[in-house]
């Protein structure tokens, strides 16, 4: 296994940082925060190169906010100085891990995402169907709240097998300690200032908390691949499903992947949320159903755009939102309903400019 000894030096150094500022200032010019950060830009990002070489950095508080995409999220967001550090970090860590990453793992990678994922489970389902010569099964499953599961401790041991860097670790582990699932527990044990329980949980909206999920998640990825030698395997974050001809050997599955998930990495699946289904019944997967021989967006999927759709042309009837953005959203939910068989219902949106009232 190869190994890095020389990365803090990479991840600190002016030039990164200032290349970590571009990166991440790229949509956020007109936010707030963002824009005070820039206005001392300089004395800002060396404050922060001098803490990380005098390793008196701390990481700040989190912001935390509501959204719905399209179930209830609880998002944290970061100060923009701690924010800029993370896209330093990812800069480096990424590529160290990235080539370690299987195929088959789509979320938060560049030149994959939930699209690319769709097309390879389909092409798995027909490949397996034999264009209907055989039947083809699907195991779909979640893992139960994954984001606030991730354990510290396993995820920091994953790191160190690669990172032989102590002062690049020490501000990783400053990062992934930043952040603790707030359950009651948890604020009791920092009330009483005591520190038995595994410290969990990553929070969903930094940057690093999609580099971390890709690692952690790698170890369940290699025991698929490597161990139970499992061919159709597909993962998107939490969710991940595995085509076969065989309803029996789906079925012999879920025991040893409940146990590694369990065992390795503090995680389970949700009881609710594992199913084995035919191909010709659907296959519900990031939001389309794949069939035998054609793709449809998921009722809730579709019904979620058309809604949202409406409440954006009365927006715009009202003057409250401008042509361009009302054109920028059917855009985007035209290109959504491209990869379904859904050309009917894309006439329709289309339509809703029209004839809403």
């Amino acid at each position: 296994m190869k190994v890095y000894k020389n990365l803090f030096g990479l991840i600190t150094s002016p030039e990164n940082l200032f290349l970590a500022w571009g990166m991440f200032k790229r949509d956020k010019r007109n936010k707030p925060d963002v824009m005070v950060f820039e206005r001392n830009l300089e004395q800002n990002i060396f404050s922060l190169y001098y803490d990380l070489r005098n390793k008196t950095y701390r990481h700040g508080p989190y912001k935390g906010f509501w959204i719905r995409d399209p179930k209830q999220r609880h998002i944290h967001k970061a100060s923009v100085r701690d924010r800029v550090l993370h896209h330093a970090i990812f800069s480096i860590i990424n590529p160290i891990f990235e080539e370690t990453f299987i195929p088959n793992s789509f979320s938060c990678r560049v030149g994959f995402g939930t699209h690319k994922g769709i097309a390879v489970l389909e092409g798995m389902t027909r490949a397996v169907a034999q264009n209907g010569i055989r039947p083809c099964f699907v195991l779909k499953c979640d893992i139960k709240k994954f984001f606030d599961s991730v354990n510290h401790d396993i995820l920091l041991e994953i790191f160190r097998k690669k990172i032989k860097d102590e002062n690049a670790m020490g501000f990783l582990t400053e990062i992934v300690e930043s952040y603790t699932t707030p359950t009651e527990r948890e604020r009791e044990r920092e009330r009483e200032r005591v520190n038995t329980a595994p410290r969990k949980g990553i929070p969903i909206g930094n940057l690093t908390s999609q580099l971390f999920a890709n690692v952690y998640i790698n170890e369940f990825d290699q025991f698929v691949k490597h161990i139970l030698h499992i061919k159709d395997y597909v993962r998107y974050t939490d969710d991940f499903a595995i085509a076969s001809p065989s309803r029996a050997y789906l079925e012999s599955l879920i025991e040893p992947i409940s146990a590694f998930l369990h065992n390795r990495l503090g995680l389970a699946l949700h009881p609710k949320k594992i199913s084995i289904r035919k191909l010709h019944q659907g296959i519900d997967f990031l939001g389309y159903l794949i069939f035998p021989k054609h793709r449809l967006l998921r009722t809730k999927t579709r019904r979620r755009m058309f809604a949202k759709f409406k409440a954006k042309v009365a927006a715009y009837r009202t003057g409250a939102l401008s042509e361009e953005s009302l054109m920028a959203s059917l855009q985007s939910y035209l290109g959504a309903m491209s990869h379904a068989d859904a050309v009917q219902l894309a006439e329709e949106m289309k339509n809703l400019i029209w004839f809403v009232d």
